[in-house]
């Protein structure tokens, strides 16, 4: 080696800790060198420089902007979030799509299928007590009105707690609400007094998307089949009788139009974009199969993230460890995640969401004779009414309680704007305590007709996944199927009070006869090994009842209790439940934090 350069330090195990090239220290004998003796010549003071020199009218184009090639998807049952990783809000469109159908006697009629109890027509009114008038937190129950006596339960716990807030009960408020409404006459807008008109669609192309699709004036008339593709965590399979490939070419028209007129994305241009799909934490195998599929054959996009909800919160939010709730239209869940990942054991999903609120809406201020007497829930405009009434009127805050008087407008196809006069008491927010006392909820409806995205037939020979715990087992029906999904410890501790009594296992003995008992006989084949038999299993996974239906019929707070549980003891209990992170449509609700 020459002299006067340095001896290079040997690393003896042979690997480097980084890949960056750190150059040698300048010979002190050159002294006419200037190699890195000034600031002026690292590769940072070059680039301020230049950029110094750049001409001011010279601006980088926004497509070289990091994650401008990285488009955000996040599919939900009412709406669809989509934009690229460098856009600070997404874009956010109904999912739904209309399609016009040849034939007229093929049109589906608009349905609307319910979720909360409605009360019995003929009930039997509360028999008039003059105690009750001179007890300001007495509740009226009809006899024999199962829902009355739901109602009343819950009415009771909130005029308890307004008590315990020293907050004042109105006396005979209903009353006075429901006198109010059923005289008030709505006022009729002019055309030209009416900034927020909509411009109704009779007849247009064979496929519309998003709000063009609600703002059908009659679908069925038109020949428009009116759809959402996506319920809860999986496929809308009840509104396309089971056909998987009919939802997906909704999925692709949605996304396809959004990308194309909302964020100029041609279909050409697909081939360099790179796709972050947000998928639900209790996910279908063959709901994200399919999606990805769809977005890497069908759609011809670059690359594929999939990435769960509860986690990408936590990244958004900028939290380490939190208790995610996500509150949507139909469903709720419930997840722990721990250091940017999500517990599996904690994951929990709730058969109920914004929707059930609206609609509990409805039925409550029915009782006091809503003045908009003409709703029907199943056309798109009548639903955006208790929506936006939902959006204004709903609280979780007591102190919000009181006979106030609201307003809304009632705007139908090819007719002038109405507007109407509300007096509502409690119904605010006796509306959003479903969430915590689902008692008024019809699970049984609202899983009616619905099919399973796979079929019991087809087999992906898959026997263990152990990063999603779920364990397939051969099923012989599709109800079966519908049944079988991940059970997680989350679940299992929610429904311990309704599983059947394990019976006493007695230890072997010999009987009176001086006979041993039974011995278990095991097959075994020529090189004696044990031949494997399938185990006798229920039709719920062993436990007797399906786990995963009674789990989703939790209370809200009792569900995060017991998410949190299952992460592990009380430590874990408390770091979870002192960090709760909700999110969703439902997490706007004012007073959310204050009802948890």
């Amino acid at each position: 080696m020459p002299r006067g350069i340095p001896n290079a330090r040997r690393d003896e195990d042979g690997l480097r800790y980084t890949t960056f090239h750190v150059p040698l220290a300048p010979n002190p004998k050159h002294t006419l060198s200037n190699y890195i003796k000034s600031e002026s010549q690292t590769i940072w003071a070059r680039n301020a420089q230049k950029a110094k020199n750049r001409p001011d009218d010279v601006v980088a184009p926004l497509d070289s902007r990091r994650g401008s090639h990285i488009i955000v998807i996040h599919p939900g049952s009412r709406s669809l979030r989509i934009g690229k990783a460098s856009d600070v809000f997404p874009i956010t469109v109904p999912n739904v799509v209309a399609r016009k159908i040849n034939s007229p006697s093929a049109v589906p009629c608009p349905s609307f299928v319910r979720g909360i109890y409605r009360p019995r027509e003929n009930a039997v009114p509360p028999p008039e007590d003059s105690s009750d008038q001179k007890d300001e937190s007495a509740v009226p129950v009809t006899a024999d009105d199962p829902l009355d006596e739901k109602i009343a339960d819950i009415t009771s716990s909130l005029r308890d707690r307004m008590r315990f807030y020293h907050l004042r009960v109105t006396p005979n408020a209903d009353n006075v609400a429901s006198t109010f409404n059923e005289q008030f006459q709505p006022e009729i807008i002019a055309e030209h007094n009416d900034p927020y008109q909509l411009e109704w669609i009779k007849d247009g192309p064979d496929v519309l998307v998003g709000e063009k699709a609600l703002r059908l004036a009659d679908p069925q008339e038109s020949s428009y089949a009116v759809r959402w593709p996506l319920r809860g965590s999986s496929f809308n399979t009840r509104d396309y009788d089971g056909s998987v490939q009919t939802i997906l070419a909704d999925v692709e028209a949605v996304i396809e139009h959004t990308l194309r007129d909302r964020l100029g994305v041609q279909p050409r241009d697909y081939k360099d974009y790179s796709v972050l799909l947000v998928v639900p934490d209790l996910y279908d195998r063959a709901y994200l199969r399919d999606f990805a599929n769809l977005l890497l054959v069908t759609m011809g996009f670059k690359q594929l993230c999939a990435q769960q909800e509860s986690l990408a919160a936590t990244y958004g939010a900028g939290l380490s460890n939190a208790c995610v709730v996500d509150i949507g239209a139909v469903k709720t869940s419930v997840a722990c995640v721990d250091e940017g990942l999500i517990i599996p054991d904690t994951r929990l999903n709730l058969n109920m969401g914004g929707d059930d609120i609206t609609e509990f809406l409805y039925v409550l201020l029915a009782r006091i004779h809503f003045p908009y007497r003409d709703i029907d829930l199943a056309r798109s405009y009548d639903w955006n009414v208790m929506e936006d009434l939902k959006a204004r009127l709903c609280s979780l805050s007591e102190n919000d309680v009181g006979l106030n008087l609201y307003d809304f407008v009632v705007r139908q196809p090819f007719k002038p704007a109405k507007k109407y006069g509300l007096r509502a008491y409690d119904e605010i927010i006796l509306a959003p305590m479903v969430l915590f006392e689902p008692r008024m909820i019809d699970f049984k409806q609202r899983q009616e007709n619905l099919y399973p995205v796979s079929r019991p037939g087809v087999s992906d020979e898959i026997l263990e996944h152990p990063g999603d715990q779920i364990v397939c087992v051969p099923v012989h029906s599709w109800r079966e199927l519908m049944r079988r999904t991940d059970q997680t410890s989350a679940m299992i501790i929610s429904t311990q009070h309704l599983m059947p009594a394990v019976p006493a296992v007695k230890s072997p003995t010999v009987n009176g006869d001086g006979e041993a008992p039974p011995v278990e006989i095991v097959q075994v084949d020529e090189e004696g090994k044990s031949l494997k038999t399938p185990p006798k299993n229920s039709a719920h996974g062993g436990y007797g009842i399906d786990v995963c239906f009674e789990a989703s019929k939790l209370p809200l707070d009792v569900a995060i209790f017991n998410s949190a549980r299952a992460a592990g003891g009380d430590e874990k209990i408390r770091k979870y439940l002192q960090a709760v992170l909700v999110i969703g449509g439902g997490a706007h609700i004012p007073g959310m934090g204050h009802g948890l």
